[in-house]
């Protein structure tokens, strides 16, 4: 995985006490009528981050990104950039920029003309707004495309030319709702790691908004994952994925395997727990948090998972037994859901590390699941 924002220096400053986040949302609150959007919201985004916001739709995601960028007022709380109080700001004269999910381009005018619209009213000399309008095309690598009409380019190059128009004004912070979801995926892939080198080149903030999980990985240098207007959990990409805070991220990030149980012994660094779903107790290393008796659910990502014809090892802890009910082939990896006794299925990812169309597992096959008690991770119930 790349870390795009702070990629060249590899600093971290929400690891340092003494760093000042750039953008501080504290306690904000949004409520439309008996709706609430945001349920006392506070966050802290330093300078030169990629940010992504990331869940389900309505968890109120882009109602904060639109406070940013003062399209919404805040029900209470506070909004800072750069130490200063956003409330009274009106959208004009706040440091940001915002580029809309749906590009918002003019069709009648040039690339050109769109992107400098965003200076119309700058006092600007006329050659100086023309130097500025080439940097930005420049930027974006779409300074032959100047004179074309937006119907005349590709779905990746209109992306381009609203993220030149937003980064023509040079905002300190620029706000990008759902930015590559009018591409295709190949397309979606490419300029993912286009937008993250760029960002890296101008080092200005970037707040992403987006529902695909893999494209806030693969992008962010930071997460918060929300749910029903409230923030559940921030992080790096491996953070929240390796490291879940509760069940709905595990479950909303990327794909897992949950059992619930019953802690039976709590040992320094090891975590027993009895779950009837797989007839037996799951060793999970765990650094002292819970205790015998506690209710718990055990999360097992797929690909954690070594699926065999045998049954394993000593050296591997856990392992469970079933049989092959569904399976797929991905290309570079193959998916299997594995059938227990008691009727729960376990999802396994496997990688094809071998050129051939043959099945060394498939349907209906008896199998073995096991992984080491460092690959699950214990959560509370």
């Amino acid at each position: 995985m790349i870390t795009t924002a702070l990629k060249g220096d590899g600093s971290k400053p929400w690891l340092d006490p003494q760093a000042k986040p750039q953008i501080v949302i504290e306690g904000v609150t949004k409520t439309f009528g008996a709706v609430t959007a945001l349920d006392n919201v506070s966050l802290g985004i330093y300078q030169g981050e990629m940010f992504a916001l990331v869940g389900a739709s309505g968890c109120g995601k882009t109602t904060l990104l639109r406070m940013l960028a003062g399209f919404e007022r805040q029900s209470s709380g506070r909004i800072l950039i750069d130490g200063v109080e956003m409330s009274d700001v009106p959208p004009h004269e706040r440091p940001v920029n915002m580029m809309f999910q749906s590009y918002a381009l003019f069709p009648h005018m040039t690339v050109e003309s769109n992107v400098g619209y965003g200076i119309r009213r700058l006092p600007l000399e006329r050659a100086e707004r023309k130097r500025r309008i080439e940097q930005a095309l420049e930027m974006v690598q779409l300074a032959h495309l100047g004179q074309r009409k937006p119907h005349q380019l590709s779905g990746g190059q209109r992306q381009r030319v609203a993220l030149a128009r937003a980064l023509i004004r040079r905002p300190k912070v620029l706000l990008l709702d759902e930015p590559l979801s009018a591409l295709d995926k190949k397309l979606r892939e490419k300029t993912q790691f286009e937008l993250m080198d760029l960002q890296y080149e101008v080092g200005i903030t970037f707040l992403v908004v987006t529902h695909d999980q893999d494209e806030a990985m693969a992008l962010a240098s930071r997460i918060a994952v929300m749910d029903r207007g409230k923030v559940m959990q921030v992080g790096t990409p491996s953070e929240i994925y390796e490291f879940p805070q509760s069940r709905f991220v595990a479950d909303f990030v990327g794909t897992t395997n949950l059992f619930e149980g019953t802690v039976t012994v709590a040992e320094p660094g090891m975590v027993t727990v009895q779950c009837p779903e797989t007839g037996c107790e799951l060793k999970v290393d765990d650094i002292g948090r819970f205790a015998p008796g506690q209710r718990v659910w055990v999360a097992l990502r797929p690909e954690k998972i070594r699926l065999s014809k045998q049954p394993a090892s000593a050296a591997r802890v856990n392992e469970l037994r079933g049989v092959v009910w569904e399976l797929g082939y991905l290309g570079n990896r193959s998916t299997y859901q594995i059938k227990m006794a008691s009727g729960k299925l376990v999802t396994v990812q496997s990688q094809n590390e071998r050129r051939t169309s043959q099945w060394t597992i498939d349907w209906s096959d008896e199998v073995y699941m096991s992984w080491q008690a460092d690959a699950a991770v214990i959560l509370q119930a």
